[in-house]
């Protein structure tokens, strides 16, 4: 069998061999996997939709509507290995554009609601996308105004198909045709996808996945969470995240032949019922999502017994907040540690209650390498803190096209620096204990600290400026951005830098929570600027302002 293409930094041999051998690797597409559970029970419901008028879709009819729009890609000049960058919502939709073009052999590149002009406009530009998949409006934001701004940054873009009103652009609705023979269907060692890396600099770097890798992670994650085809997932966060698309998601749930639930919001009002009239069974949050549904569930009048797993992951998860899980909703906690570039930890079913609420599992694989390694790369003992280097057969060798970043982030042989810094218990259990990377993660959203900078060092009257984290009791860390204004400019407030690196098109997200004026900054022995005096610095001053207020 050939290795993967240059595109996709590929496993050695070797290491393919071992992963296909012990059984892994099993073969298998994401188009086959559909095809076959379609076979298997047509009339099986595999999606539902409450956005979209109460939609039900079985299998037979996903497969079906995959194998039309396959065809419709195709007629468009959409052919193998062509990327198409997909920004949907939690509908339908999202289920047959990705199906329909895993079945060609053309890439999806997953990008997610929020994210706007900047984002956008560098996906496409960078994978040189054909094609662009966006909602006419979604959440009250027009999309289509969006991809109008984006072709205009790209001409190279050809296509820009809407779910929905398409207005300039091409109703989704009018691609399908009869389903054709795929001359060239992908192989299971070919790329399947692109995902977004939450990276500490700049714009996400892309994550290559193949079909064989990471159907392994669906179906491992399926054992140890015991996911069949009686389950019922609800995708309650942005589906293209890889937590609620692997972990073990609404795919790991398709490849089980079970339910999948589309949740338009996570807020208690809209799961709740959906949890109670589905009789649904697990589903992923982060932690701040994950402490207003138990705050909830002790008023609801929603029947919630159905929810026998809740995982929670994207961010750590306080002892404190994990411990009142299982009080509050009545269901098994699974602490989830993972990351897009592969490494996925579980907590067991059958773990102890103080192993749950105290760790963050552990690999999802026997082939799953762990390294804990000081600042020399020297591995350390259990039980010492250190930099988290993984390998492993559903960890990527390589990110896509971007060979200065990959001598950084990985090791000569194949080991991904996570940039986590974690202890491993006599258990295996891995414990979070920070990380090493300039990143921030706002309750499971990703901020990289260098892209913001980036923006704000733009507005006419900043010299400088540092954006580090800031403790949060809700969000885990939000953002603060120290500025040092240039000499003699106007001054401004902080409500004009936020306004200033909102009207630049960035996800609403990466707007800094709190922007705090300052002369210089503080410098380490080398003459750096001192992050870590400046995050100690906010978190003393909002240690005082609690203080004082109560």
């Amino acid at each position: 069998m050939t290795e993967p293409t240059i595109d996709a930094p590929g496993y050695p041999a070797e290491f393919a061999e071992r992963y296909r051998a012990a059984g892994w690797w099993r073969g298998e597409t994401f188009g086959q996997m559909l095809r076959d559970r379609a076979a298997e029970h047509p009339e099986r419901v595999a999606i539902v939709d409450p956005a979209g008028d109460g939609r039900r879709w079985t299998y037979g009819e996903l497969d079906a509507r995959a194998d039309r729009l396959a065809a419709g890609f195709l007629g468009h000049g959409i052919g193998k290995g062509d990327r198409v960058v997909v920004q949907l919502p939690n509908i339908a939709e999202f289920f047959e554009v990705v199906f329909a073009l895993f079945r060609i052999g053309a890439l999806p590149v997953f990008a997610l609601p929020a994210h706007r002009e900047t984002e956008i406009t560098h996906f496409c530009s960078f994978t040189e996308a054909a094609a662009y998949v966006v909602a006419d409006v979604a959440e009250g934001y027009d999309y289509r105004e969006l991809a109008t701004k984006v072709r205009a940054e790209v001409p190279a873009l050809k296509h820009v198909f809407v779910v929905g009103d398409p207005g300039e652009h091409t109703a989704l609705a009018d691609v399908p045709t009869d389903p054709v023979v795929v001359e060239d269907p992908p192989r299971p060692h070919d790329l399947a996808f692109l995902q977004l890396s939450g990276g500490s600099t700049g714009v996400p770097k892309l994550i290559p996945r193949t079909h064989d890798d990471y159907i392994y992670s669906l179906w491992g994650s399926n054992e140890i969470c015991g996911v069949d085809e009686h389950s019922v997932y609800l995708c309650a966060l942005p589906a293209a995240h890889n937590f609620p698309l692997s972990s073990p998601g609404t795919l790991g749930a398709l490849y089980a032949g079970a339910r999948v639930v589309l949740a338009p919001r996570p807020s208690p009002d809209v799961a709740f019922p959906l949890i109670e009239r589905e009789g649904v069974t697990l589903t992923g949050l982060v932690p701040p999502l994950a402490l207003v549904w138990t705050e909830a569930a002790g008023t609801t009048a929603h029947d919630l017994s159905s929810l026998e797993v809740l995982l929670v992951g994207g961010a750590k998860f306080s002892e404190e907040a994990a411990r009142r899980v299982r009080p509050a909703l009545g269901c098994t906690l699974q602490q989830v540690f993972g990351m897009a570039e592969g490494l996925v930890n579980y907590t067991r079913l059958d773990d102890p209650e103080e192993i749950v609420v105290t760790t963050q599992g552990r690999p999802i694989s026997p082939d799953d390498e762990i390294r804990v390694v000081d600042d020399q790369d020297n591995d350390l003992p259990v039980g010492a803190t250190g930099h988290l280097l993984t390998r492993g057969p559903y960890t990527i060798r390589g990110y896509w096209r971007a060979p200065e970043h990959n001598a950084v982030s990985f090791t000569e042989d194949g080991f991904y620096r996570t940039g986590d810094v974690v202890r491993r218990t006599e258990t295996g259990h891995l414990v979070v204990e920070g990380r090493a990377k300039d990143q921030i993660n706002r309750g499971g959203e990703k901020v990289a600290a260098e892209e913001i900078e980036n923006h704000i060092l733009a507005h006419p009257s900043v010299h400088d400026v540092a954006v580090v984290s800031m403790p949060d009791d809700y969000l885990g860390e939000r953002t603060c951005a120290y500025v040092v204004l240039r000499e003699g400019a106007e001054p401004v407030k902080s409500i004009a830098i936020k306004k200033f690196v909102r009207e630049r098109g960035l996800a609403a997200f990466k707007v800094p929570d709190r922007v705090e004026f300052v002369d210089a900054f503080p410098q380490t022995g080398i003459g750096k600027v001192s992050k870590k005096d400046l995050r100690a610095a906010i978190a003393a001053r909002l240690r005082d302002t609690a203080a004082t207020q109560h």
